[in-house]
């Protein structure tokens, strides 16, 4: 038996697919007005015109019939109607154009006017002027990735392309959610990296304007702290790379200074400053969603340009790519999930240039404890997003380098006070990538004395450990079985025992995780939500990645080599992880509704239940009686139903997804 691929295909797509960009306004900071409200961005440039061949007769005779010095005329197009080129007037080129509407009289074009008007119409959204302005987006799936009607065009072409479209999303030998059957060779260009969409970082900014500016726009301070501390109680529990201790010493730091002097900080560490500024924005629960969104992408536009002041592509410092690395999420959950999988590629690049994949004793053996640990810390963040975003979208993994252990992350370094008497500016060592060697020097500047909320406790500190650790052996598992097959369409197994073995290893690595991380028992986790909610969120953020890539695991098959898919493995691992969110969800409603990962996870989840529940049953019927079957049907109706409870996000694509849930829910056989 083989699961359907259009299932796949769709959640690729729907993971990919940049929204479009509206306009709005921006709330929750300071009254802004930005310098620019103009886009920069202007019509896509028209198809190269057709020149003529060289060589041919026609051409040499009148090669020789032209004086000699004389420039020779393109062979250019005739775009405009003819009944405009006759009577010399303007054409506005539309079918039929407004001049001959007026006249009244037929509106004919060129052959070569057809068919470039037709590819036109294949990339409508590049055709369109962009306003660069405080944007408030009604998020909608992009039309360029879908494929055009036949009967929108008139010369045939579109109708061989979609005969080649569906020959290439056929394969024997792929598994559930395979992206590698994606049109590539199509020739409007791919949503993989966002082309053609509009650039997720609005432009507010002169070109004169400096760091000045965008210190200029920053929030007052009473509401860059409610941020900050929005960011360490949400984002921080599952993504704990920064050393809240060093950094809020530059941040109260950063806040004692005066205007001019804000100025001259570094451009790394304001970047830092507006991406978790963006990050705490997107999970508060006022104002509206509309404004919520709106001033969260400016701060992440202003993180942009922080950076680009900074000079980020020829120089990076783990500040630099402390906030790339938020940027990313934030594009995620932005719905820019293709401009997210772009931007990691460069922070990762410049991790590799910071050396931060090679084991600190080795490469930096003077450096202090903390800054090692940090150094280890920053490592696993960026692989752990390389990983699990590509598992997500069905490419190839990049963070595949490095001899930094995962047991080197111990809590002896965690609690040093090694480092900590000075503060190294987040431990930021700048490399220029020009060069082999560090070329900033270091700026000891004594600690600031800390207030109570810049101290993480003990245990904190220990169970923050103990879950990247966890994470880290996960992620390296999931590289080596999941991350690579997948992203070449190959199967994950090439035998009935490879199969159990791959399904062995993943579970030998879990029942190695402590308890706090693995309990799955809601009342359980409703208890400790209300007095230790740091450890549920890494809980739920654990059990949902690690069920998932089980759940594919189970679901892969190989005709070829006999291997048949584990219809209710997968059910019973798919049902583990889509609870995982259903948990999220009932304990930190606003937050599952934000979280771009944990939600496509769920729907590519409950899609594979769906197409898994439609597989016919055997004759004796004991599968329809299978309380595992009745649970995963329910879990799929209970997800459609919190689809129509997303209060923000892009509306048009969760109406698309749930509209697919529905039609393969009707095609349950149980």
């Amino acid at each position: 038996m083989q699961v359907t691929q259009d299932a796949s295909d769709f959640a690729a797509r729907l993971a990919l697919a940049p929204p479009s960009n509206a306009t709005g306004t921006v709330g929750l900071g300071p009254d802004i007005v930005p310098p620019f409200t103009d886009s920069t961005n202007g019509h896509r440039p028209s198809p190269s015109p057709i020149k003529a061949e060289e060589g041919g007769d026609i051409a040499d005779k009148k090669g020789d019939e032209k004086p000699a010095g004389t420039k020779q005329k393109r062979n250019k197009p005739t775009l405009s109607c003819l009944e405009c080129v006759e009577r010399k007037t303007k054409c506005d080129r539309a079918r039929p154009c407004l001049a001959c509407v007026k006249r009244q009289s037929a509106c004919e074009y060129t052959v070569v006017a057809n068919l470039m008007a037709s590819a036109d119409r294949n990339n409508t959204t590049k055709n369109k002027r962009r306003v660069t302005a405080p944007p408030n987006k009604i998020r909608k799936t992009s039309a360029s990735s879908s494929v055009p009607s036949p009967a929108a065009v008139d010369n045939g072409w579109v109708t061989i392309e979609n005969r080649a479209h569906r020959k290439s999303m056929s394969s024997n030998a792929s598994s559930p959610y395979m992206l590698s059957h994606m049109p590539f060779s199509k020739s409007s260009p791919s949503n993989v990296f966002g082309v053609g969409q509009t650039h997720p970082f609005s432009n507010y900014w002169t070109c004169q304007g400096g760091l000045p500016e965008v210190i200029s726009v920053l929030p007052s301070k009473d509401q860059a702290d409610i941020l900050i501390a929005k960011y360490f109680e949400v984002v921080d529990p599952v993504y704990p790379f920064l050393h809240r201790r060093t950094f809020y010493a530059d941040y109260e730091r950063f806040w004692s200074l005066s205007s001019e002097d804000k100025g001259m900080s570094d451009a790394s560490f304001i970047a830092l400053h507006y991406s978790m500024y963006a990050l705490g924005t997107q999970f508060m629960e006022v104002p509206s969603y509309a404004e919520r969104s709106s001033t969260a992408e400016f701060y992440c536009s202003a993180a942009n340009q922080a950076l680009r002041v900074y000079s980020y592509l020829n120089r990076t410092s783990m500040r630099a790519i402390q906030a790339m690395l938020l940027m990313a999420y934030f594009l995620m959950n932005d719905n820019h999930a293709s401009d997210a999988y772009a931007w990691a590629g460069i922070h990762l690049r410049q991790a590799y240039a910071m050396r931060l994949h090679r084991d600190p004793d080795i490469v930096v053996p003077e450096a202090s404890v903390l800054e090692k640990q940090q150094r280890r810390k920053l490592w696993q963040a960026v692989f752990f997003q390389d990983t699990f975003l590509t598992v997500l979208l069905k490419l190839p993994p990049t963070a595949t380098h490095s001899d930094v252990p995962a047991e080197s992350l111990t809590d002896e370094n965690e609690l040093s006070v090694d480092g900590l008497d000075s503060c190294l500016g987040t431990h930021s060592r700048v490399e220029n990538l020009m060069s082999i060697s560090v070329i900033a020097p270091q700026q000891y500047e004594p600690l600031l004395p800390p207030q109570p909320h810049h101290i993480v406790d003990t245990e904190t500190m220990k169970s923050d450990v103990t879950f990247i650790r966890c994470m880290w052996h996960l992620g390296n598992q999931v590289q080596e079985s999941l991350s690579s097959p997948c992203s070449l369409s190959l199967p994950l197994a090439n035998s009935v025992r490879h199969k159990d073995s791959l399904i062995a290893a993943f579970r030998r690595i879990y029942k190695t995780f402590p308890t706090f991380l693995t309990t799955l028992d809601y009342g359980l986790l409703q208890q400790q939500a209300a007095v230790h909610p740091r450890a549920v969120r890494q809980n739920l953020f654990l059990t949902s990645n690690y069920y998932h890539c089980l759940m594919l695991l189970y679901a892969a098959e190989n005709e070829h080599a006999g291997v048949p898919i584990n219809v209710k493995g997968a059910l019973e691992a798919a049902h583990e992880a889509i609870w995982a969110f259903f948990k999220y969800w009932g304990l930190f409603e606003i937050e599952a509704g934000v979280w771009w990962v944990f939600q496509h996870r769920a729907f590519e989840e409950s899609l594979l239940i769906a197409h898994l529940l439609a597989i016919p049953l055997s004759e004796d019927g004991h599968a329809a009686s299978d309380s595992i079957y009745v649970k995963c049907k329910d879990d799929i109706a209970r997800m459609m139903e919190i689809m129509d409870r997303y209060s923000g996000g892009s509306l048009e694509m969760h109406r698309t997804r749930k509209d697919v849930l529905v039609e393969a829910f009707g095609k349950i056989v149980v």
